[in-house]
């Protein structure tokens, strides 16, 4: 935790004196490679999606839900345990779960349904020697201040650059 701390405390100090050191674009690359499944590259990471095979893919890899539910969830779980070695609280474990409802009918244009959650909820367990009134003021923090959580709960701006290359 004190490695933690001391990394928070020096992005807080860099970012106070320099915030355009904070400012950036990050680029994710996805290529179908066979059916439905893809391939996902971003910097040094390489991922794969598919989707079941009631939707057609062949269940090869986790489906874009998945690494949506994943993203918040572990932003959120990373948020929690940065903040709580910040103020010093101890975490013994913490646990995310997210969950999603969704109609697949928006998926393919049935119904009069979106195409995305109807309901996203999370539920945080946080196992701590600290009083709990600490816990929760890392949480509410930590929640205010989580880049994955505004993505999933604010409107933002969504851009499309289409290339049609012809064969």
């Amino acid at each position: 935790m004190k490695d933690i701390k001391t990394a928070f405390e020096r992005s807080v100090k860099a970012l106070t004196l320099r915030p355009s050191i904070g400012r950036g674009t990050s680029a994710t690359t996805v290529r179908i490679t066979e059916g439905l499944a893809c391939e996902i590259i971003s910097g040094r990471w390489k991922l794969v999606a598919d989707m079941p095979a009631s939707s057609g893919g062949t269940a090869t890899a986790p489906t874009p839900g998945v690494y949506g539910r994943a993203a918040l969830g572990s932003c959120l779980a990373i948020g929690y345990q940065m903040r709580a070695a910040a103020a010093g609280v101890p975490i013994r474990s913490l646990e995310v779960v997210v969950e999603g409802d969704y109609d697949e009918g928006g998926l393919y244009g049935v119904g009069d349904v979106p195409a995305g959650y109807l309901a996203v909820r999370y539920t945080v367990t946080i196992e701590s020697s600290a009083p709990e009134a600490e816990v929760r003021r890392v949480v509410e923090e930590a929640d205010a201040h989580s880049p994955w959580l505004d993505v999933f709960a604010s409107a933002k701006s969504v851009a499309r650059t289409l290339h049609i290359v012809g064969t």
